[in-house]
C-alpha cells in the first residue's frame, strides 16, 4: 500500500476483507488437491487436473470484469477505466495456462475441450450475474478475493511445484506471472476500494460478495478430485 491513505471508511472496508482473505486463505489448505501440493505429494496428473479446472475461469474471468466495467454509468467512469484495463491485461493469461498444461506432457485439445467443473459454473455464473447490475461496485470484493490468491499464493504454490517436478520447459509460467505480476493488481483494488466504500450499507455490499466468491472458489478447487 505504498503512498495510498485510505478514509475512514476504505480503512474499514479493508479491513473487513482482509478478515475474508485469512478465511479464505485457510479453508483452501484444507482442500485436497492444495493440501496434496503444500504437502509435496502432488502427482503430475494432479497438476494437469488442476491447470484444466483453472483454465475456463480463467477465460470467464476476462468476460465478467467486461461485463463489470460496461454496467458503471458516468458518474464512476474512473473506476470503469480501471476495470477496462484490468481485463485487457489479463483476457489472454489463458494461453500462458494452456502452455503450462502442455509442458506437463498434456495435450493441447484435452484442455480446450475441458468443460467448467460445478464450482467453476457457480462462481462464474455469480460473478456474470453480479457483473450485469448497475454500478456493481461489490465486485470489488470479487476482485480482492481472485487478485489476491494470484499475489500472495501463486509464487508459493510455483515454488511447491518446482521442488517436486523438474521438466525441460517451465511448467509453471502462469503461476510466476501471477505471483509477480498481480501485487500492481492489488494496489489499483486499494485505491478502488477508497472509492467506492462510501457508505456501510455499501461496505456490507463488498463482503457479501468476497465471502460468496470466497466459498464459490473453494468448491472450484474442492471439485478438481471430482473430474
Amino acid at each position: 500500500m505504498d503512498n495510498i491513505v485510505l478514509t475512514k471508511l476504505g480503512q474499514s472496508c479493508l479491513q473487513s476483507l482482509l478478515k475474508v482473505w485469512f478465511d479464505f486463505d485457510l479453508a483452501i489448505t484444507q482442500v485436497p488437491i492444495i493440501k496434496r501440493l503444500e504437502q509435496g505429494r502432488l502427482s503430475i496428473e494432479d497438476y494437469q487436473s488442476l491447470l484444466l479446472n483453472l483454465r475456463q475461469q480463467v477465460i470467464e474471468g476476462s468476460r465478467w470484469i467486461s461485463r463489470c466495467a460496461s454496467s458503471f454509468d458516468r458518474e464512476y467512469a474512473d473506476v470503469r477505466s480501471t476495470v477496462i484495463s484490468h481485463a485487457t491485461e489479463e483476457h489472454r493469461d489463458y494461453l500462458i495456462l494452456e502452455n503450462d498444461y502442455v509442458a506437463t506432457g498434456g495435450a493441447l485439445a484435452d484442455i480446450q475441450a475441458a468443460s467448467k467443473n460445478i464450482g467453476s459454473e457457480a462462481l462464474h455464473g455469480f460473478l456474470m450475474y453480479r457483473a450485469s447490475q448497475p454500478n456493481p461496485v461489490d465486485l470489488i470484493g470479487a476482485m480482492w478475493i481472485i487478485e489476491g490468491l494470484g499475489n500472495k499464493m501463486a509464487s508459493k504454490w510455483s515454488q511447491r511445484i518446482n521442488e517436486q517436478f523438474s521438466f525441460e520447459n517451465t511448467i509453471t509460467a502462469f503461476m510466476d506471472y501471477h505471483g509477480e505480476n498481480d501485487e500492481n493488481h492489488l494496489q489499483a483494488l486499494y485505491r478502488l476500494i477508497d472509492r467506492v466504500a462510501t457508505s456501510p450499507e455499501r461496505i456490507n455490499d463488498i463482503i457479501r460478495t468476497a465471502k460468496v466468491v470466497a466459498k464459490l472458489y473453494q468448491l472450484q478447487l474442492e471439485e478438481v478430485d471430482n473430474g
